[in-house]
């Protein structure tokens, strides 16, 4: 795999500044201690690390590649920065590993990677012919290929449908079904030439390239990235202290939907209607930080294209719940 040229040089933090902004406040002390929990190549860490000079990263990510990258670019910050080989949903265990109950921020920065994009035989991008693996640990589970190639045509069309949103889910899963027969998928070109038979040249001229949507169907199948962040995003809150807070880029209204569901239910009374004195126990435990999802600058978006679909929310942990520190 080539994986040439440095990290810095790679790989452009989505709003980097503003993350800085609203996560800074909640690690201005000694001991603080942050999360990162899609490291990737380190863009967002680093800018942590360079702004709260008295707090400690931990960087989660699956992927060594990226471990191995982001590590090369922070090793002047010496053991202010550990990293964490894990899938973000593991973030209770990567924190009772290393003997830390509550941390005083987190952030995760969804979807693929810059690192994973970029290189070509990934088989992320659709716009090159690659093996069709789209794991992010390579080292473990089964690749879009064996999704291809071994789910029946109800389940394809439940995966291109629900996390790729597709139109056409339907169509695309009986043309795989039928295809598979010739010949198992290996190569992403030979999906891309179906997805071009199989979509009218109607939806094509307007709806983008048309591999964008069954692609990220498959990245999130092959991930259980969907699964994976139900699970992360409340341990997240959960793990966080009084004032600490969370920061969450999300690329599609898939993850933001989950995303702004959780923050805005943190951030709502649950006292019954009619009840004359809110309990405690009812008062909201988060306080949200941004107005609905915040997007990147125009400015932003032309320099760095990938920003252009993401999403930001942000909260502040405001009361103590079961087990979080006071």
């Amino acid at each position: 795999m080539s994986t040439t040229g440095s990290a810095a040089d790679r790989h452009v933090p989505v709003l980097r500044d503003r993350i800085v902004e609203l996560l800074a406040p909640a690690l201005d002390h000694e001991g603080a201690v942050a999360v990162d929990g899609t490291l990737g190549m380190g863009g967002h860490t680093e800018a942590l690390l360079q702004a709260c000079p008295q707090a400690t990263v931990i960087g989660v990510d699956r992927d060594t590649d990226a471990l191995r990258l982001a590590g090369e670019r922070l090793a002047s910050y010496g053991d202010r920065f550990v990293p964490a080989r894990a899938v973000y949903d593991e973030l209770p265990e990567v924190l009772a590993d290393r003997g830390i109950a509550q941390v005083d921020a987190v952030l995760f920065d969804l979807g693929v990677s810059s690192l994973q994009l970029d290189e070509a035989e990934r088989g992320f991008a659709y716009r090159h012919d690659a093996p069709l693996d789209m794991r992010m640990d390579q080292t473990d589970g089964p690749t879009a290929a064996d999704v291809l190639n071994t789910y029946d045509a109800a389940e394809l069309e439940r995966i291109l449908r629900d996390y790729g949103e597709e139109r056409f889910a339907r169509r695309i899963a009986a043309a795989v079904v039928r295809e598979r027969e010739k010949a198992p998928f290996d190569r992403s070109e030979r999906l891309v030439e179906l997805l071009r038979a199989a979509i009218p040249a109607a939806s094509q001229r307007t709806g983008g390239h048309p591999g964008k949507r069954t692609f990220q169907a498959l990245r999130i199948e092959v991930n259980r990235e969907l699964d994976a962040w139900r699970t992360a995003l409340p341990a997240a809150i959960d793990a966080l202290a009084v004032g600490g807070r969370i920061a969450v880029l999300s690329y599609h209204s898939l993850e933001d939907r989950i995303t702004k569901r959780a923050l805005t239910a943190g951030a709502r009374s649950t006292a019954p209607p009619g009840l004359p004195v809110e309990l405690p126990e009812h008062q909201p435990y988060l306080g949200l930080l941004t107005r609905g999802g915040e997007e990147p600058s125009e400015q932003e978006t032309q320099t760095n294209p990938r920003a252009a679909s993401a999403r930001l929310r942000a909260a502040e942990r405001t009361r103590p719940t079961k087990g979080t520190r006071s």
